[in-house]
């Protein structure tokens, strides 16, 4: 499985290359398509990041809904429809298209942020502010992860 980690900001030039950050390109290194998956989030003003593989692991859930149910097709536009397929050249830059620049509200630099199986691109300043409410929720609720047994059986 591929882990997305950390956060990364890197300047965006007036053409809208970035740098993929090295880490993020040695994770997806493995796959066939060299560059990333792209949408716009539906839940939040930044774009989701995602391997190939997880957008198989997507479209087989979505598939757990009725055939042309309205659920079905609202996933299927949401994430499949607007997807961008995002090579990075020799120097490891992709070019982000003008719709999910605007949805993120990019201008001069944005921050990847490693979300373990996906990753998010944001404009770095709301990724703050979202960064400190998440941080200010989790102080309050402590939230917690259920680990599955390691192999052997033991913690």
């Amino acid at each position: 499985m591929r882990l997305f980690l950390s956060k990364f900001t890197n300047k965006v030039d007036r053409k809208g290359r970035v740098s993929v950050p090295a880490p993020f390109r040695t994770a997806l290194a493995t796959q066939t398509f060299a560059g990333i998956s792209a949408y716009r989030s539906f839940t939040a003003p930044c774009i989701e990041g995602c391997d190939t593989d997880f957008l198989e692991r997507l479209a087989q859930g979505a598939q757990t809904f009725d055939a042309f149910s309205s659920e079905q097709a609202a996933l299927s536009h949401l994430i499949f429809a607007d997807t961008h397929q995002l090579p990075w050249d020799a120097e490891g830059r992709i070019v982000l298209p003008e719709k999910l620049i605007a949805h993120a509200n990019i201008s001069d630099s944005v921050t990847f942020v490693g979300l373990g199986q996906t990753f998010q691109v944001w404009e770095p300043a709301a990724y703050e502010a979202v960064e400190a409410e998440i941080r200010a929720k989790a102080l309050r609720d402590r939230p917690t992860v259920p680990l599955p047994l390691p192999p052997g059986g033991t913690r």
